[in-house]
């Protein structure tokens, strides 16, 4: 990555599966006005496949692109899944992890990968990038956070099937997402005294044991023991009014128990502009809240919305800040 006396934080973005809309988004990202300036911004991917998408769909590449030469042209065609290019969105993950390390400083922002196309390309049991990211730099608490204009929410469980959730819902889990959420509210949103509510699993929350026991035997302990650190904690809330609470401005974030209970609402209302942060990194990391979308790829017609808020907020959580700020 080359040198720069400028004061700008440093953005890395990774192309994600380059099959997928990931070139596209970016590069439709990058030349927009609500971005162009805030950093000096750096693409990660292969030149070849960023050169073939700005050519293709009549866009502009405004960057440095840091290549990684891992596509062979004869063999690229949008939207389809491949473990070869599956491969080579991890290499471009670890090509970002590579060049933020020798700057110290700085975030990254990743476009969307394929999960079956990586586990094809031989990472088996590869789950995504917010546990690709948290083994890579030995992070041991970390989480995803999704937010909106006025909705953020933190996951206890991430990607696990449902009839698994129950059994992954731990007291130690919910006690990690109540702190980071807090941590996160306070050091880059500037909250100061947060409040958050904590989702019950079950519908009406248990209903007093009705129907489940999740909140009593493990949720509200949880709740009990992250507030010996953590002040302005509320739940078990039931599930089916805690989002609406939040939009209301009664919690600042909400923890949510499992994937689809929080992006369901999160989506439906952010689907177009939706962040996912991951907490508890080392570094900030910043995603757009939607996948590769192979069908649309290589059609021009990919909406760069949520790429353009992930990379906002990047620029932003990035700067540095002022010792006691």
């Amino acid at each position: 990555m080359p040198t720069s006396r400028s004061s700008k934080p440093k953005v890395l973005i990774t192309i994600g599966d380059p099959s997928g809309i990931g070139p596209e988004v970016t590069l439709k990202a990058l030349a927009s006005p609500k971005v162009r300036g805030l950093a000096d911004f750096f693409i990660v991917g292969s030149s070849f496949v960023v050169k073939r998408t700005a050519r293709d769909l009549g866009l502009k590449i405004f960057h440095d692109v840091m290549d990684v030469d891992n596509v062979i042209p004869r063999s690229f065609s949008y939207g389809r899944p491949d473990p070869a290019f599956g491969l080579a969105s991890v290499q471009y993950i670890d090509k970002a992890l590579e060049l933020l390390r020798k700057r110290c400083r700085g975030a990254i922002v990743t476009a969307p990968i394929n999960k079956s196309s990586i586990c094809a390309a031989g990472f088996r049991g590869f789950e995504g990038h917010t546990e690709y990211l948290a083994g890579i730099t030995g992070t041991k608490e970390f989480a995803m956070m999704f937010i909106g204009e006025k909705l953020k929410i933190t996951l206890v469980t991430r990607h696990i099937p449902l009839k698994d959730v129950p059994k992954k819902i731990t007291l130690d889990k919910i006690v990690t997402a109540i702190k980071l959420t807090d941590i996160y509210l306070k050091k880059f949103f500037r909250i100061k005294n947060p409040r958050i509510g904590i989702s019950g699993l079950n519908p009406h929350a248990g209903e007093n044991g009705a129907f489940g026991d999740e909140e009593a035997r493990v949720i509200a302990p949880a709740i009990k023991k992250a507030s010996r650190r953590v002040k302005r904690i509320y739940g078990p809330v039931p599930p089916d009014v805690i989002f609406n609470a939040a939009l209301d401005g009664k919690y600042d974030a909400v923890v949510a128990m499992y994937h689809d209970q929080a992006l369901i609402p999160f989506k439906l209302l952010y689907f177009a502009t939706g962040i996912n942060l991951t907490v508890g990194l080392p570094f900030i990391r910043t995603s757009p809240d939607h996948g590769t979308a192979f069908d649309i790829a290589g059609k021009g017609i990919a909406d760069p919305s949520s790429m353009i808020e992930a990379i906002r907020l990047a620029c932003v959580l990035a700067r540095p800040r002022r010792s006691g700020s």
